[in-house]
């Protein structure tokens, strides 16, 4: 189960936009530093704990080593929304979709594209 804490999506965040290559330790702390102001100790715990959860790897040929996110972003998205649905609405999606239309307006295209998405489902 994927399942990053807000602190841990931020340092995914950068690893994601370092993209293949990956980001040395210090690159990892100058993203995050004027976000979260942490030390490069407070960095590397992070990274180490995130490799122990299987949200980062760390390629120790390299030197310095490089850090990689070892999820994706859609994985990481798609079991926060199945946490929220699980969690928020009891597994109900029908439930969710008709809280969020009853707050929030949709433009013509977004209901197309809806009434699109429910046909192509057969729902």
């Amino acid at each position: 189960m994927i399942r990053p804490t807000d602190a841990e999506w931020a340092v995914l965040d950068v690893l994601w936009a370092a993209g293949a290559s990956g980001a040395a330790l210090g690159e990892v702390m100058d993203a995050l530093r004027p976000v979260t102001g942490w030390s490069r100790n407070t960095v590397h715990t992070y990274l180490t704990r995130m490799e122990n959860k299987g949200l980062v790897r760390i390629d120790r040929a390299a030197e310095p080593h490089r850090y990689h996110a070892a999820v994706t972003r859609e994985q990481c998205a798609r079991e926060a929304r199945q946490g929220f649905l699980r969690t928020g609405y009891g597994g109900a999606a029908g439930d969710l979709v008709a809280a969020f239309l009853k707050e929030n307006a949709l433009s013509p295209a977004e209901r197309d594209r809806l009434r699109q998405l429910l046909d192509e489902m057969e729902v």
